[in-house]
């Protein structure tokens, strides 16, 4: 009984600290150059990473079947919406297991006020750095540098802070 409890305890710290890692990295200060893509939007347009110098930018790796992506999409929509005006984008990427109808669908249901494209290869998301858990985002100055690098759901009260600061800079 006390060796069960104690690989029982010794399971529970080893959850806990993975779990504290995770937060910690969970966003991470980059800065360094965005990679260098191709994105083609569900409207047909295409553009890249270096078209997009000048704006401040939001790339958001997200899933349709994916629940935290679906719930932080408003706020994404909000920050576009509020932002916007000022020289930012949002360029949202499902990643490459969604179904592209389903995104074309969910766009237009929930009409997404910006960019989404499709990453059916797996291609976007190799280049931002083998984007494996969504929602994964990344924000990018006006130069073309990754600033932050959020996985999962991201304290936006200081995301917001940060996009005022760069739009300004």
């Amino acid at each position: 009984m006390k060796a069960k409890l104690i690989v029982g305890l010794a399971a529970f710290a080893v959850t806990a600290l993975t779990i504290a890692a995770i937060d910690a990295v969970s966003t991470l200060t980059l800065i360094k150059p965005a990679p260098e893509v191709r994105f083609t939007a569900l409207s047909g347009e295409t553009f890249s990473t270096s078209e997009l110098r000048g704006k401040v930018v939001l790339v958001n790796f997200w899933g349709s079947y994916c629940a935290p992506c679906v719930k932080e999409m408003p706020k994404i929509v909000a920050a576009h919406e509020k932002f916007a005006p000022r020289g930012y984008e949002t360029v949202a990427i499902a990643v490459r297991h969604d179904n592209p109808q389903r995104v074309v669908e969910f766009a237009a249901s929930h009409a997404l006020p910006f960019k989404v494209a499709l990453d059916s290869s797996g291609a976007l998301a190799k280049e931002f750095g083998n984007v494996r858990i969504t929602p994964t985002s990344f924000l990018i100055d006006k130069r073309g540098r990754v600033l932050r690098r959020y996985v999962g759901e991201h304290d936006w009260a200081a995301f917001h802070e940060l996009v005022e600061r760069e739009l300004r800079s």
